[in-house]
């Protein structure tokens, strides 16, 4: 009986700790309370009224068209090669497989949006909607014309086209400061997603000035979830007014479907690419010939500016080369703007013309801040493509270097470097060799190729040698001998 008592008193006691323990730590944490809830309402609670944005969109929607395009492909006759065995050459006769086409010619289709800009026909979309298109078809909501339309200009590098239909007195879209936007803004999508007429969804901003996505080359994209679905590219992000504020581009997505990331180009960004393709028909940037990154935890520690463009190399025979830039340089402002990082220093760069005088100011190596005055050049066009001439290539083959709109449209994998085939010409040494469009050189011989120098050194006075090729999961081996 005296043991359980003590027991007992020994529960007791700890119980007793426990609790003024927990006093003790409750007391020295407070948190915030809410305001209670004094009621809850219903939108149009006294049954006559409905909650609804039917008449800030109807008016955004008047400027959404569709568009259609269609492009010939050339695929490859299985039928050709097996017609070219002896059997079925004696088996059919010995002219029967001239008649046998070495390639098909075939039509894509595609379906895409895009936005009315002006009354008189101007349309901006995005560049990969009608990009190598044989024809642009364009249809508006209430009007039963199909219009053709023709391509003013194109922008990979931001993924902006602007197309033009003869048309008049269309309903332009209002162009909405996308400096001005917020995270959880309400937004709504609207485009033509699967061809079977307008739709809206609705959402908020998640993110803004999201860069390092890896779609297009400048990247200042506005992210939200609301559904972006095939089809709705080139279409419009407008906000609760019914305002743009951007030209919805692509999802991220591992089923194809919509997961709730989606972006859009900003307006201001579309506005200023699309006005100089309207009037100029391209786009000129600013190059200055850096190869920067952002500044690591472990440089910040280094530098005194934290933040700014690293600069890893300069390009010969460049601004920044002629101006003294060197590796280890921190350009941390740019005509007295801030430079955050790398991102905002490409950016910035690129929305200036060529020959503009421009003031960087740069921390060296040495963590000596220094003024550097010069003044841009044109940036190269950087979609480089070779077409073999016998000494200088491979006769018959050409190529283009990958970049981030290639991968993008080819689905071609990071870690996977090389050339890409475009085009084959019939009877050529390359199509005897059996090269096939859509082919990536890897290597010839022992070098391995990364771009467009690497393919055009190798190749440069090639006698014979082993050219491998990445097709799809595979690697093949194809072997070469000059004439």
């Amino acid at each position: 009986m005296k043991g359980k008592i003590k027991i007992g008193k020994l529960l007791l006691m700890s119980t007793a700790m426990i609790a003024f323990c927990s006093v003790n730590l409750s007391a020295k944490v407070t948190f915030q309370e809410a305001k209670s809830v004094a009621k809850r309402v219903v939108p149009g609670a006294n049954g006559d009224k409905i909650l609804s944005y039917y008449s800030i969109l109807k008016e955004p929607q008047k400027s959404i068209v569709n568009i259609s395009t269609t492009k010939k492909v050339y695929l490859n006759n299985q039928m050709y090669d097996l017609y070219q065995n002896p059997f079925f050459r004696d088996f059919f006769g010995q002219g029967f497989h001239h008649r046998i086409p070495k390639k098909l010619e075939r039509k894509s289709y595609a379906l895409g949006s895009g936005v009315i800009v002006t009354s008189d026909g101007y349309i901006v979309t995005n560049n990969h909607v009608v990009a190598n298109a044989d024809k642009i078809k364009v249809t508006i909501q209430g009007k039963d014309k199909e219009y053709d339309a023709k391509v003013v200009g194109k922008d990979p590098k931001t993924d902006i086209a602007v197309i033009k239909i003869k048309a008049k007195n269309l309903h332009p879209i209002k162009f909405a400061d996308s400096s001005r936007l917020k995270v959880g803004d309400v937004v709504f999508a609207i485009g033509d997603p699967f061809g079977v007429g307008k739709s809206v969804t609705s959402g908020i901003i998640s993110a803004l000035n999201k860069n390092k996505v890896g779609i297009n080359q400048y990247e200042n994209f506005i992210q939200t979830d609301a559904s972006i679905n095939p089809g709705n590219s080139g279409g419009a992000l407008v906000d609760s007014r019914g305002d743009l504020i951007g030209i919805n581009s692509a999802i991220i997505t591992r089923s194809g479907g919509n997961n709730g990331i989606g972006f859009a180009i900003p307006s201001n960004m579309v506005k200023k690419i699309a006005l100089a393709l309207i009037n100029n028909g391209e786009i000129q940037r600013g190059y200055l010939g850096v190869s920067i990154t952002d500044l690591s935890s472990d440089l910040k520690s280094i530098y005194n500016h934290k933040h700014g463009a690293f600069v890893l190399s300069t390009a010969k025979d460049t601004p920044a080369y002629k101006a003294g830039i060197k590796r280890g340089d921190l350009i941390f402002e740019v005509d007295r703007k801030s430079i955050k990082d790398a991102n905002e220093l490409k950016n910035f760069i690129g929305s200036l013309k060529p020959d503009k005088e421009i003031t960087l100011k740069i921390e060296t190596g040495d963590h000596k801040v220094k003024v550097v005055n010069l003044k841009l050049a044109k940036m190269p066009d950087s979609d480089k493509t070779a077409f073999g001439k016998g000494k200088n290539g491979i006769e018959g083959l050409k190529v283009v270097e990958l970049n981030k709109e290639i991968r993008y449209n080819y689905q071609i994998p990071r870690d996977v470097n090389g050339v890409l085939v475009t085009d084959v010409e019939d009877n050529s040494v390359a199509d005897n060799m059996g090269f096939k469009i859509g082919d990536i050189i890897i290597q010839i011989n022992n070098k391995m190729i990364k771009n467009i120098d690497d393919y055009k050194n190798a190749v440069k006075n090639l006698k014979k040698g082993v050219i491998y090729i990445q097709r799809g999961d595979y690697v093949i081996p194809l072997v070469y001998k000059a004439k």
